[in-house]
């Protein structure tokens, strides 16, 4: 799944690498597996990156959306604002480790998913 390979990067904390690019994986790994999901149970999704509108595809389909995978609304902006420098105030340490949990937990719901059948 491409989405591991995206939580992989948002997970290193490298000296050299901001941490808006890593909570931009972050983001995309949490995106990313959300989009799988829609595949697999055969659900058209928009071209954004609002965990709100791709979640609510999803529910109206039929799935059961945990609470916790709603958390990924959080991770929307680092989707869109931090890829441009300027839009947002640099991202804290708190700030990426959340997006991180946030991303995992999202990935293991997907493969959940993704396995039932």
């Amino acid at each position: 799944m491409r989405a591991r390979s995206n939580l992989a990067r948002g997970q290193a904390v490298i000296p050299e690498v901001c941490l808006e690019d890593l909570c931009f994986d972050a983001q995309q790994a949490a995106e990313k597996a959300v989009k799988a999901v829609c595949i697999h149970c055969g659900v058209r999704f928009p071209y954004v990156h609002n965990f709100k509108e791709l979640l609510e595809a999803l529910e109206k389909s039929g799935v059961r959306i945990p609470k916790y995978v709603w958390d990924a609304d959080a991770l929307s902006p680092f989707g869109v604002e931090l890829r441009y420098p300027g839009f947002a105030r640099p991202v804290t340490k708190r700030q990426h480790r959340r997006a991180v949990r946030i991303a995992e937990a999202v990935l293991r719901w997907a493969e959940r998913q993704i396995a039932k059948t």
